[in-house]
């Protein structure tokens, strides 16, 4: 199993930057590959990000590519996201997720949830003028 726990969620202004990172804990994470996800009221979950368990490929969902990167220190047991150009509509409870003994980020299923069987609480981030 595996445990998450998100933080660095706040209020920032548009145009500002954050970065979440979300802890985990477990014996299957060095092998897990783990996602961003957010979620904004009354709008489904959806992918943001995701990384393999060494690090050594990603994915984006398109329309953020370029403003956000995500990024993982196995030493740490941590799982980072970075946002930048921050803009009203990433207004959101941010999650991340896990996907435990994964080999790869199937293009088809790393933006799903089913994908992930393990998830955070969440972290609120919220943009504002």
């Amino acid at each position: 199993q595996v445990q998450l726990v998100e933080s660095g969620g706040g209020s920032v202004q548009v145009g500002g930057s954050l970065r979440l990172s979300c802890v985990a804990s477990g014996a299957t994470y060095s092998s897990s590959c783990l996602g961003w996800f957010r979620q904004a009221p009354g709008k489904e979950r959806e992918g943001v990000a995701a990384i393999t368990a060494g690090g050594g490929s990603t994915r984006y969902v398109a329309s953020l590519l370029g403003r956000f990167t995500i990024s993982r220190d196995n030493a740490k047991n941590t799982l980072y996201l970075q946002m930048n150009n921050l803009k009203f509509e990433d207004t959101a409870m941010y999650y991340c997720a896990a996907r435990t003994r994964c080999n790869g980020l199937a293009p088809a299923s790393w933006a799903a949830s089913w994908w992930y069987a393990y998830w955070g609480q969440g972290t609120q981030v919220t943009v504002s003028s």
